[in-house]
């Protein structure tokens, strides 16, 4: 039977490689069935999810790299010359490596998702963490690629150590938001859907955090683009932290004549009854009244305090409770006062000044 097969070999001269590709293909598909099995059991102990997605990304990487290592094997059973086989081997090799680190790549994309999906306060870091991976498998992929190819990094990083000072100098600004906003990232200052107010005046909801700005959306529906430079140096007021809950601060005037127990007692009857009606404005904790400032020029100062659900919600209670305190105090006959002034006027002495005329 032995003798059989290599008459029929030495009859096809062209049976030999192919029974060998064949047998070569077969190799790599076992070779892949048995690492795909090994992964499997390696990510039993995974959450479903992330194990499915880690599964299709090493099971995409197998199939390339068999791929290419069986084409570059298959070739060399050819007689080609020295040359080429060294060429094929070396294209082989770096397409290997290609294709692994482009994968790894993905791999630690899915392990930092789901480091970041562990806790709500790492979601502002995504960004980040996720740039500083794609830099660093591109520098690093880079750097094996150029060895393999037999270039020499030494001038490779001469020549980008001067041309990176000239870089550095033409991008001066940008390179100035770039690394404010990697301060404004890792400062956890502001994040996303916080309520900031500028020292400039400006304010609004950050519905961007950029690399370069952040992008601030005003009341009026507008988009403010600030620069991350110019963020991070002014002083501002993040009305969402340390929680979105804030109080409201009311004040209320009336004549001296009124009673202030009768007062207070109407103001926190009102404010509780817009707590049940008025959405934003929170019944818990209590709204209370104090009569501070106190006495004024022509008026008892009261304060009136409650808290509502976030910033954008103080407008709409405002206007609810000063409507409610004002007609409650018509109702109750008690006076709201205004600024009143007296003017004098003195006559006396204008005929002698004329006789003297």
């Amino acid at each position: 039977m032995f003798s059989i097969w290599q008459q029929i070999i030495a009859k096809h001269v062209w049976l030999k490689p192919l029974l060998e590709i064949v047998l070569l293909i077969f190799a790599a598909w076992l070779l892949g069935s048995l690492t795909r099995r090994r992964l499997r059991r390696w990510t039993e102990r995974l959450d479903k999810t992330f194990r499915h997605s880690l599964i299709i990304v090493l099971d995409r990487a197998i199939t390339p790299v068999l791929v290419v290592a069986a084409i570059v094997v298959s070739l060399q059973l050819f007689p080609l010359p020295a040359t080429a086989v060294k060429v094929i081997n070396r294209i082989g090799y770096v397409g290997i490596l290609v294709a692994l680190i482009y994968y790894a790549s993905r791999a630690a994309h899915l392990f930092l998702e789901r480091w970041l999906e562990g806790s709500p306060g790492r979601s502002s870091l995504r960004e980040p963490l996720h740039f500083a991976r794609n830099v660093a498998f591109a520098v690093f992929g880079t750097m094996i690629v150029l060895e393999n190819l037999g270039v020499r990094l030494t001038a490779v990083w001469t020549t980008l150590g001067v041309g990176s000072v000239a870089v550095a100098l033409a991008l001066q600004d940008t390179l100035s938001n770039f690394f404010a906003g990697v301060y404004l990232h890792l400062d956890r200052a502001i994040k996303l859907d916080d309520y900031i107010k500028l020292e400039s005046g400006e304010e609004g909801a950050v519905i961007q955090l950029g690399w370069r700005s952040t992008h601030i959306r005003t009341l009026q529906n507008n988009v403010i683009v600030v620069p991350n430079a110019k963020l991070a140096a002014t002083a501002l007021t993040n009305y969402s932290l340390p929680q979105p809950q804030m109080s409201l601060l009311i004040p209320v005037k009336v004549e001296y004549s009124c009673d202030p127990d009768r007062v207070e007692q109407i103001l926190i009857e009102e404010a509780g009854k817009a707590a049940r009606e008025t959405p934003g404005l929170l019944a818990d904790p209590t709204p209370f009244v104090r009569l501070i400032p106190g006495f004024g020029r022509f008026s008892l100062d009261f304060t009136l305090e409650c808290y509502v659900q976030s910033f954008v919600d103080k407008d709409l209670v405002l206007d609810s409770l000063r409507k409610r305190i004002l007609k409650r105090f018509r109702q109750e006959g008690i006076g709201i006062p205004f600024p009143q002034s007296n003017v004098r006027v003195h006559l006396s002495g204008t005929q002698g000044a004329s006789g003297q005329m």
